[in-house]
């Protein structure tokens, strides 16, 4: 069926071959062996593997409407409330795996690629757009379930609000440079590629703050494409120990930059192009944003629970549960958990059809909730670290245990719930969470996962329809 299994994914990426470059390398094994990404890219095969469970098959696929094959659920087109709850607890079963720990597992951007093809026709009838092309190809991406990357941001080069590169020079943020029979030539750099290299295909897609129509564009194309490299950060999985590193040995999500020279995007590929109107409106227009904040909430409360359970073990292990400071603290993640969980079952329930038929679950509602996450997830971290206080600090490693000094560990570091070993696993895990370095780009991730958290809040601010309101106080005071 079309729906993969983990071994058919690393196959078609190790087959791919494309130009990884890391700490000034270029990737030459396979790369589900290469350090960086095997951690990764094992835990994203098991995911797919899970389609094939008969325990889960329902819930982590349907049966398409072309192919009348499973296919997975993270592409189905929503047109019920029902389909939005089948969505969501697809995501969630998917989340559970990693706890919520892979913010792009393959349903954030089979997400993306469904709800922008979802609102295709937004496309009809505008200059140099193809709606027809993006329809085709999230049908292919949902028949050959196509593990998809994605870069929508430039280069941080001048964060004025107005600044235009000067068009003499080498281009530095990817633009389209000329168009032949073939397709477009795009030349420049894109940002920020969460698992750049290890998809089949990368998505790249104007999503408003365009100010030159070169710069505007939505294609998508394979990983190998000819002039197509990735260039990816320091990585931060720290070893391949569970036991050192029970986070990053699985689940270290490479970013990468994306270079573009002079890389050809057949037509068939492009969705849309020169054209200013479009680059800036259609991620707004679109069902883009209700259904991947949808997404990424329904992902950020199984973490939530996750951090829960961690914060209760520790406290179990230690036995701190009876100060009042630990039992507030604990309260807010709890409040934040059962918030976000609200939330978007408030988006589903006042979901409404849009103009396409489709079901679309209520974006203020889930705005809100993108605006609380960024905060309360920094703040899970420094609750973690308050609470932990030294014994995040005193962890030895694995081999520590395994040494003569075993005996000296398992007396020395017990704790009333746990003998020495489960609590340094414990506490290397609140560690890794908190203050490694996977730990702290997980804080910056969640926190820029939207954007920037206070225009988030603008844009809030400004589409809330807070009139009514308004009307009721000045009807109030005057009132005799």
């Amino acid at each position: 069926m079309p729906a993969i299994t983990g071994e058919k994914y690393l196959e078609r990426i190790d087959n791919l071959h494309s130009n990884v470059w890391v700490d000034g390398k270029p990737v030459q094994e396979k790369i589900s062996e290469h350090a960086a990404f095997k951690g990764v890219m094992k835990s994203q095969a098991k995911l797919f593997d899970m389609q094939y469970d008969p325990s889960l098959i329902d819930i982590m696929t349907y049966t398409s409407p072309l192919s009348k094959e499973r296919v997975g659920m993270s592409y189905l087109q929503p047109k019920t409330k029902e389909d939005l709850v089948k969505r969501r607890t697809m995501t969630q079963q998917w989340a559970l795996s990693s706890n919520g720990m892979m913010g792009r597992s393959p349903d954030y951007m089979n997400t993306v690629i469904m709800a922008l093809a979802s609102s295709a026709p937004y496309l009809e009838d505008k200059d140099n757009c193809f709606p027809e092309r993006l329809v085709a190809f999230y049908e292919y991406a949902r028949e050959n379930d196509l593990s998809l990357t994605h870069s929508f941001v430039n280069p941080q080069v001048n964060r004025a609000q107005f600044y235009l590169e000067d068009m003499d020079e080498e281009p530095i943020a990817a633009k389209v440079i000329n168009k032949t029979e073939e397709g477009i030539i795009v030349r420049g750099a894109r940002l920020l590629a969460t698992r750049g290299g290890i998809t089949d295909e990368i998505i790249v897609f104007s999503a408003g703050g365009i100010q030159d129509k070169a710069n505007g564009f939505a294609f998508s194309i394979p990983s190998n494409q000819k002039g197509l490299k990735f260039i990816c950060r320091e990585s931060f999985v720290g070893g391949d120990s569970t036991f050192n590193y029970p986070l990053s040995s699985r689940y270290e999500e490479m970013d990468s930059i994306v270079i573009f020279d002079d890389v050809l995007v057949p037509w068939e590929r492009v969705f849309y192009y020169d054209n200013l109107l479009v680059s800036n409106t259609f991620a707004t227009k679109s069902s883009f944003l209700p259904f991947s904040i949808h997404q990424a909430i329904s992902r950020q409360i199984v973490k939530t629970e996750f951090v829960l359970g961690l914060v209760q073990a520790i406290i179990d292990s230690i036995n701190i549960g009876e100060y009042l400071h630990v039992q507030e603290k604990t309260s807010e993640i709890i409040i934040a958990l059962e918030t976000l969980k609200a939330l978007v079952i408030k988006a589903e329930v006042e979901a409404k059809l849009d103009e396409w038929g489709i079901m679309r679950p209520d974006l203020k509602t889930l705005q809100v909730a993108s605006t609380i996450f960024p905060k309360v997830y920094a703040r899970f971290s420094e609750i973690i670290q308050q609470i932990s206080g030294s014994g995040i600090m005193t962890i030895p490693t694995e081999k520590t245990f395994q040494s003569e000094l075993r005996e000296d560990l398992e007396h020395y570091l017990q704790s009333k719930a746990d003998d020495g070993n489960s609590r340094v696993k414990l506490f290397r895990l609140a560690w890794e969470l908190t203050m490694s370095a996977f730990g702290t780009r997980e804080v910056q991730y969640e926190r820029y996962f939207f954007g920037d958290p206070v225009k988030l809040s603008s844009q809030l601010y400004h589409t809330y329809k807070r009139e009514p309101y308004v009307e009721r106080v000045r009807d109030f005071l005057s009132e005799e």
